[in-house]
């Protein structure tokens, strides 16, 4: 299924956020007292990524982000500006271990339908001229299911659920096609719906569906978006269980959701959380297709900066090799070092040598 042009996900990848720079955080601060206009705002935020597109060529990965460096949150900045949703401030955050988040989310006003004048399209056409022909210059976009979180849904306006389903198909297909169209050939979907959906610690009891039906409808949202996909593009899922400030948010393994998703999803790959406990071991990764998506091993963490152990590294690759062959795997963060404008808790130096360190072992491993 791997594309032989862009032949993404790559031995070494990474899932895309980055640590905003101190001079982003400064020019946000300024935007937000007035003292910076947003055109100001926005020539910095440019300058701050051609330099991050650098560092990630430097350090030898061949796929590059704009570190989601314009955006605040991972996926309400997408989210807001389709047609239908808005941003808005909820009584409380997301909670976290230890931690609740700041307060921002979305939902449906209206009917849903992709904006096609859509900021990211355009924020990608100017990211793609500054990587060139050096890279491949990678999006990253919140999956369609992130839609059916609890409170997102106007029951009012999509009383039936699959008619809330057709419309987010046919929103996001509008999206593939339009970033296909700027020049993307590798788009990443973040998904923590599909990823909570294996986790006993949410019971879904806000909804009137059985898991396993939410299971059956996410398969179905994605694969109907993946319907127009371009043979010479490339899409991902990367399935998270939080990430905020090196917090995380829930726990469980992929067995509840690896029968249907991971067997039948048409992605060209997985991104997955391995970098802890939390996760659970390989054993799901026996339901991905021989031959079919590529696995990323998220087995670094993202949470703190000390480099894991290279042995152990290349054990835990060769213990996944019982599921899914070497040439099918690939590794990398278990997430981005920034999926909210507060960042984890490293340096920028730790990030680096982090990504560094996992092309140079990527390399040991796929001589």
């Amino acid at each position: 299924m791997t594309n032989t042009n862009v032949q993404a996900p790559f031995r070494a990848d990474h899932v895309g956020s980055l640590l905003r720079t101190e001079r982003i955080h400064n020019a946000r601060k300024d935007f937000q007292e007035g003292n910076l206009s947003a055109e100001e705002l926005h020539e910095i935020e440019t300058e701050e990524i051609t330099k991050i597109v650098d560092k990630q060529i430097e350090v030898g990965l061949q796929a590059v982000t704009d570190g989601e460096f314009r955006r605040r949150f991972w996926h309400t900045d997408f989210l807001e500006h389709l047609n239908g949703v808005e941003g808005y401030i909820p009584d409380h955050g997301y909670a976290f271990k230890g931690e609740e988040t700041e307060r921002y989310d979305i939902r449906a006003i209206g009917k849903i339908s992709f904006n096609q004048d859509h900021p990211h399209v355009k924020e990608f056409i100017q990211f793609k001229e500054i990587v060139g022909d050096r890279a491949v210059a990678k999006q990253t976009i919140p999956s369609p299911n992130q839609l059916f979180n609890a409170g997102i849904r106007n029951e009012d306006i999509y009383p039936d659920i699959e008619e809330y389903a057709d419309d987010v198909i046919q929103a996001y297909q509008d999206a593939v096609q339009a970033f296909y169209e700027a020049g993307c050939r590798y788009l990443q979907f973040d998904d923590v719906y599909i990823a909570a959906l294996n986790s006993p610690d949410i019971t879904f009891t806000d909804s009137e569906f059985p898991r396993e039906k939410l299971i059956d409808l996410a398969l179905r949202v994605v694969n109907g978006v993946l319907e127009v996909k371009p043979d010479d593009m490339i899409i991902t899922t990367h399935l998270c269980r939080g990430n905020y400030r090196s917090k995380w948010a829930f726990e469980g393994s992929y067995a509840t959701i690896a029968p249907t998703l991971f067997a039948k999803e048409k992605v060209d790959g997985f991104f997955l959380e391995y970098d802890d406990d939390r996760s659970g071991d390989f054993t799901p990764l026996d339901h991905i297709p021989n031959g079919g998506a590529r696995v990323v091993l998220g087995v670094f963490t993202s949470k703190h900066g000390e480099l894991e152990d290279k042995n152990n590294i290349l054990a835990r690759v060769e213990e996944a090799t019982k599921y899914v062959p070497l040439d099918q795997l690939c590794i990398s963060p278990q997430c981005g070092f920034a999926s909210t404008h507060h960042g984890n808790i490293l340096t920028e130096e730790d990030q680096w040598a982090k990504l560094k360190y996992i092309v140079d072992i990527s390399k040991e491993i796929w001589k």
